[in-house]
């Protein structure tokens, strides 16, 4: 197991929001997909595309740069140019804080 790190408050990720957190060296970027928190790598593997800044649907997002999209859930590549997935990172709701483990 990881170390659990506290990234933001829920009231701060409003359903349908992302942002981008930083944790030690890695830039991450949290969704709040209907209540539901998630944790990917923020670049695109493509080409470095903020992921954190990409349209959400569903439980994909589209990387704002080329429109590749990934699954939220595992980090998957979903739609090329991408041809690779990103990491996804656990997230735990404690109480108001979010907390991302990592590795």
């Amino acid at each position: 197991m990881g170390q659990l790190h506290t990234v933001a408050q829920a009231g701060d990720l409003l359903p349908g929001s992302a942002m981008a957190v930083q944790i030690e060296d890695r830039r991450l970027a949290l969704f709040n997909v209907g209540g539901t928190f998630f944790a990917i790598d923020d670049a695109c593997p493509h080409s470095g595309g903020p992921l954190s800044e990409g349209d959400v649907d569903g439980h994909e997002v589209v990387c704002p740069w080329h429109n590749a999209t990934f699954d939220l859930r595992d980090g998957s590549v979903t739609c090329p140019p991408a041809e690779e997935g990103v990491t996804c990172y656990r997230v735990e709701l404690d109480g108001d804080e979010i907390k991302i483990e990592i590795p």
